[in-house]
């Protein structure tokens, strides 16, 4: 066995030691195979499925055609996209919104396009794997704050020695479910002079009427607060967003690398979430189920209620968690199943995802028997 053969070998029994295989299983996938009770899913709202959805997407089709074809900068921006960062702004109240292919790549380009060495970033310690590469990737020394510190977020603004900051936050945190106070921590920013770039990828279609957890807390528009935003989660669809004023939307035109060299999100799925804008406006009832399910779900695990949809089952051990899901699956119930490096802190967790289209009862049922296969009887 050559040496690079040799290297993938013991890359692989070393997950399998520590319990961190991971797989795509089209098993796994309830729209596959029917009868599986989906809580691992992000499709919070039920949109993914929803006829106008795929009714807006097959028009863009008809129209459009399957691709962009070129970048956003070239030929690549399409009628359906200006009308997709349109609905997000009408959504969210923000003043300007720019759309990429994916939610991934707006977190790239936010924090490269404005970091440099003279910038220092302020990150959380439960920030996404994606604001982790791009703050690797801006060029900016780093700080990294204990989970929703704000007396060490304040320290660490106060004592820095860079002209700029950039303080990054989740809304609604992926993992805990748990919310960032963004009330108190935009005023530490507005005091220090920084900006705060918020992920709202958990928080619309979820917080404030399914208009996000920054318009919740008032600071739509702030001039120093950037929210980005993926559409593949309660908006049902695919791609990403950075919202925030005019300037720094024609400052990501023009400098952001996950922009300008990548071609335009395909247009099926910018109408598609440009539909789910819209549905989430005129039915706030969707948000209403889906926090009815996951006090529902929280209740039967014997959990606190988290802000989110994910409702999240502390386990410990990779292994534990591992063979918590697959028993859970044999039962017929779909649940994250989160292990290192997935997890901030290093502990294993069932994440319970809510939903507004499951019956609450289902939910709750599942979630019983997610949490005795945890902890047995």
């Amino acid at each position: 066995m050559d040496r690079l053969a040799q290297w993938l070998a013991d890359a692989a029994a070393e997950r399998e030691r520590l319990g961190r295989v991971r797989s795509t299983d089209s098993a796994r996938n309830p729209e596959t195979h029917g009868g599986l009770i989906d809580l691992a899913s992000n499709d919070y709202l039920g949109l993914a499925g929803d006829p106008r959805l795929r009714a807006a997407a097959a028009r863009a089709l008809d129209r459009f055609g399957t691709s962009a074809r070129a970048s956003r900068v070239v030929t690549g921006t399409m009628a359906v996209h200006e009308e997709l960062e349109g609905e997000l702004c009408a959504l969210t109240g923000a003043p300007t919104a720019l759309v990429f292919s994916s939610g991934y790549t707006a977190n790239l380009a936010v924090l490269t396009a404005l970091g440099d060495p003279d910038t220092l970033l302020i990150t959380d310690a439960h920030i996404h794997a994606s604001l982790i590469d791009a703050a690797r990737l801006s060029r900016s020394p780093v700080a990294i704050c204990p989970h929703g510190d704000l007396s060490a977020l304040a320290e660490a603004l106060a004592g820095r020695r860079e002209s700029r900051a950039i303080v990054v936050v989740e809304s609604i945190y992926s993992v805990l479910g748990d919310a960032c106070d963004l009330a108190a921590t935009a005023a530490l920013c507005a005091q220090h002079g920084a900006w705060l770039v918020v992920d709202e990828a958990h928080g619309i279609g979820v917080a404030g009427a399914g208009r996000g957890a920054v318009w919740a807390a008032g600071l739509a528009g702030a001039d120093h607060v950037i929210v980005t935003a993926t559409l593949s989660k309660a908006l049902g669809s695919q791609g990403g967003a950075i919202l925030g004023s005019a300037a720094l939307r024609e400052h990501l035109i023009n400098t952001a690398r996950s922009f300008i060299f990548d071609t335009g999100l395909a247009p099926a799925a910018a109408a598609a979430a440009a539909e789910a804008c819209r549905v989430i406006a005129a039915e706030p009832e969707r948000v209403v189920a889906l926090h009815q399910v996951a006090a529902a779900i929280a209740r039967a695990a014997g959990i606190e209620v988290a802000a989110g949809a994910v409702q999240s089952i502390c386990v410990g051990e990779p292994e534990v968690a591992f063979n918590a899901a697959r028993c859970l699956q044999e039962s017929g119930i779909i649940v994250g199943c989160f292990r290192p490096p997935s997890v901030p802190d290093g502990i294993s967790r069932l994440r319970l995802t809510a939903r507004a289209t499951v019956d609450p009862g289902l939910a709750a049922d599942a979630a019983a028997l997610a949490a005795a296969v945890v902890v047995p009887a």
